[in-house]
C-alpha cells in the first residue's frame, strides 16, 4: 500500500496521473501499475521504490521533481497496463468457446497434484493409524519431481525450456 504522504506530495507537485494511480483511482486494485508507477518516479529520483518513503520525508521537494518527471511516461504505463487487461480479457473469452476438456486440465491436474500431497502426508497416516494396517506410502521425492515438473507446465512451457536451455545448452547433456 502506497503511503498518504506519496499522494499527497503527487498531488502538491502537479502530478495528476501520479497522485490518480497512487490513490488507487487509475487501475483499482493492480499492484502491478502502482510498481511500475513506483519504479518510474524511484528511477527518476536516482533511488529505489523503497527508499520513497524516507525521500519524501527528507527531500520532498526532490521527489516532487522526480514524480513531475515520472508523469510524462504515466500515460504511456497506463496505456500499457490497459492492453495488458485487455489480451488477459480476449484470452478469458477464447477460452470460453474452447470445450471443457481443453480448459480443465488446469484446475483439475492442480487438485490432483493437491490430493497427492494429501494423501501422501496426511490421510494414509491416519488411515494407517485408524485401521492399523500399513499402507506403503508413495516415495515424496518422485511426488516432488512430479510437481516440479507440473509446475514447470503450468506456469508456462517456456520454465522448464530455459532450464533446459539454460543448464544443458540445449544438447541434451548437463555442462
Amino acid at each position: 500500500m502506497v503511503s498518504s504522504a506519496l499522494v499527497t506530495l503527487a498531488a502538491q507537485a502537479g502530478a495528476p496521473l501520479v497522485e490518480r494511480v497512487l490513490a488507487n483511482r487509475i487501475g483499482q486494485g493492480n499492484a502491478a501499475l502502482v510498481g511500475q508507477v513506483l519504479q518510474s518516479v524511484a528511477q527518476n529520483a536516482g533511488t529505489t521504490p523503497d527508499q520513497l518513503e524516507m525521500l519524501a520525508e527528507t527531500r520532498p521537494e526532490e521527489l516532487g521533481k522526480a514524480m513531475v518527471r515520472a508523469e510524462a511516461e504515466a500515460p504511456e504505463l497506463i496505456e500499457l497496463h490497459e492492453t495488458a487487461l485487455k489480451g488477459q480479457f480476449a484470452l478469458l473469452q477464447a477460452e470460453k468457446t474452447d470445450p471443457v476438456w481443453m480448459r480443465a486440465w488446469r484446475p483439475l491436474s492442480m487438485y490432483l497434484v493437491g490430493f497427492l500431497w494429501l494423501w501422501s502426508i496426511v490421510v494414509l497416516h491416519v488411515l494407517n493409524a485408524i485401521f492399523k494396517i500399513a499402507l506403503p506410502q508413495p516415495d515424496l521425492v518422485t511426488l516432488f519431481q512430479l510437481t516440479a515438473v507440473w509446475l514447470g507446465l503450468y506456469m508456462g512451457g517456456h520454465t522448464v525450456k530455459d532450464f533446459v536451455s539454460v543448464k544443458w545448452g540445449g544438447k541434451g547433456a548437463p555442462r
